[in-house]
């Protein structure tokens, strides 16, 4: 491989979509409740939840992302402080955790222990 081949190589692999970028997991749509706006995309991959490029949420103290089934947030499933209220970031699950035990991803106010939003599957 020339040099010119590798770097551009090197330029597609830089290129690519990040992994939270959707199409590669379990899809979920968001609905804002308790007088929150939430909206977007949530994606489970792995023990990852990625909320996508298209998430909004209008803020809360103390907003934490954790799964729920049937309408009823799972407290174990809580992972680390939402780290923005719009776009792309990804949390992992806490050990032992089994995703396909879930059929919702929440944003949770651990604060006032009240749900913000509820994302179900697409």
């Amino acid at each position: 491989m020339d040099r010119r081949t590798f770097l551009a190589a090197c330029a597609a692999v830089t290129a690519a979509p990040a992994a939270f970028a959707g199409g590669h997991g379990r899809l979920f749509k968001f609905k804002g409740i308790n007088n929150h706006t939430v909206s977007g995309t949530a994606e489970i991959v792995g023990n990852t939840v990625n909320l996508l490029d298209d998430f909004r949420f209008d803020g809360a103290p103390d907003p934490r992302i954790a799964l729920g089934k049937d309408g009823k947030y799972a407290p174990e499933t809580l992972t680390v402080l939402l780290k923005a209220d719009s776009g792309a970031s990804s949390y992992d699950l806490p050990a032992g955790i089994d995703p396909n035990d879930y059929n919702e991803v929440w944003v949770w106010c651990e604060k006032f222990t009240v749900g913000l939003g509820i994302a179900s599957e697409k």
